[in-house]
């Protein structure tokens, strides 16, 4: 494959005399040489969830790609109220053939409930998707 090679930096300084240049780790047993070798571990793993999850979606891998993976420019950061209101414009959309009209104004009732809380509890316009959890959920039925 005549891919075209990428380089990127982990912002990490460290002593030349402590680095083994063909294992590419830290030597020794001190804690900071544990820490960075834990560290250069994690992002190799990260590589491979990355190729693993690019190839598995019928993706073209590049290096790059693998970059932006890394630095997390390839994760959805799907938003709650983004999403309900694209919900909502496809159910007027379908209105009145697969919808009545009250059950569109039940979900932008919801959707602006839904976003009260969200300024009341965040104090956000909107929240991740991947910020929701069982708290979140219970607070939102309590108020």
């Amino acid at each position: 494959m005549g891919g075209v090679p990428k380089e990127i930096s982990t912002k990490n300084r460290w002593d030349i005399t402590r680095w083994d240049q063909k294992a590419e780790r830290a030597i020794g047993s001190k804690e900071d040489a544990r820490v960075l070798n834990l560290y250069l571990e994690s992002l190799e793993m990260k590589v491979s969830e990355a190729k693993i999850a690019f190839l598995n979606n019928g993706q073209v891998l590049t290096s790059q790609k693998i970059i932006d993976y890394l630095l997390g420019k390839t994760i959805s950061r799907a938003k709650v109220l983004e999403e309900f209101q694209l919900h909502n414009d496809e159910i007027l959309a379908l209105l009145p053939k697969e919808y009545a009209k009250a059950t569109h104004e039940r979900f932008v009732t919801v959707r602006s409930h839904v976003k009260d809380f969200i300024k009341f509890k965040f104090d956000a316009d909107d929240i991740e998707f991947r910020e929701l959890n069982y708290e979140f959920v219970k607070d939102y039925a309590e108020a």
